[in-house]
């Protein structure tokens, strides 16, 4: 049986250059650090869901040359594949087509989401291998956290307004638009910016977030720093 692709979309984390809608509160240091745990934590479930059979974990990164880095984040049974493209459109089709040349589909989750729960990852591997359909799990803030297939179909990534709340609403008017159904497995939360750290802290707390149908998934990397963090905080 051919493996569903599920792959972390990920920028290797560099200071300056990662998680900088995090800064402030965090300095750009710590926002590679926790780009780093995100990723690490992401790749820890994703392997968690590989161990269960029919699924390939991915990392699908920029920039090239930093390979050595970022394969310190992910398991070593991860394969990796660079990104192409010049805008996130491109990046996310050519990623889907690179992996879809090898898999019975293909899985782009974002590097934003450590606490993604693995019953998310583990609907839409069902759901991509139920059919030529779109896969999505809407983000809180109205763009998608994952998006899988098991056919191309670029128009889901053409002249889409990334980045804001609209993109979950386009991309099924564009599946509408070309005939191919929607499936929407349970949504989830992207970290980004300091009101979505604050719902991670919040969830960490023990406190179920309001519009999450389940608790998340444990993230130790992303929760000890978070810790350590404080207590650094509180010691100052």
């Amino acid at each position: 049986m051919r493996t569903v692709a599920v792959a972390i979309l990920c920028k290797t984390p560099e200071p300056g250059k990662s998680k900088t809608r995090l800064s402030p509160p965090l300095a750009p240091e710590e926002c590679a650090c926790i780009s780093a745990c995100f990723i690490t934590d992401l790749a820890r479930t994703i392997a968690l869901l590989a161990k269960e059979g029919g699924v390939t974990g991915y990392a699908v990164y920029t920039p090239i040359g930093s390979e050595a880095t970022l394969r310190k984040l992910i398991p070593d049974d991860f394969e990796i594949a660079p990104q192409r493209g010049d805008g996130f459109g491109e990046r996310l089709l050519y990623g889907t087509s690179d992996l879809l040349a090898h898999h019975a589909g293909a899985i782009l989750v974002n590097s934003d989401s450590p606490t993604l729960p693995l019953s998310i990852l583990r609907a839409a591997v069902a759901a991509v291998r139920a059919g030529d359909q779109v896969v999505l799990s809407p983000a809180h803030d109205g763009g998608y956290t994952l998006i899988g297939l098991s056919r191309l179909h670029a128009r889901l990534f053409e002249d889409m307004p990334w980045s804001t709340p609209a993109v979950h609403r386009m991309t099924v008017e564009r599946a509408a638009e070309i005939g191919i159904p929607v499936v929407n497995v349970p949504g989830w939360y992207d970290v980004d910016d300091a009101a979505s750290l604050r719902l991670l802290e919040e969830e960490f707390s023990g406190r179920r977030l309001a519009f999450a149908e389940e608790l998340g998934a444990d993230a130790p990397a992303t929760r000890r720093f978070l810790e350590v963090r404080a207590a650094g905080e509180q010691s100052a």
